[in-house]
């Protein structure tokens, strides 16, 4: 695979995980699904076919309403 199609493609997986994550994290804290106002959130990046396990934790402050704080 040339680099530009290599670049074009990981942008588009880095796009729909992106977009993807944003609305679960946003409809778990709009429905009030979390315990506490935190949400521990954790993602785990692996290949099938190569050594690759890359793993981001952050937490998540949540305003009383549900909303993600800003």
């Amino acid at each position: 695979m040339d680099e530009d199609r290599f670049n074009i493609e990981l942008r588009k997986f880095l796009k729909e995980v992106g977009v993807t994550s944003q609305r679960e994290i946003e409809r778990v804290a709009r429905e009030g699904l979390a315990s506490g106002n935190t949400l521990k959130l954790r993602m785990t990046l692996t290949a099938e076919n190569a050594p690759l396990q890359h793993v981001i934790e952050r937490t998540i402050v949540l305003d009383g309403d549900g909303d993600p704080a800003s």
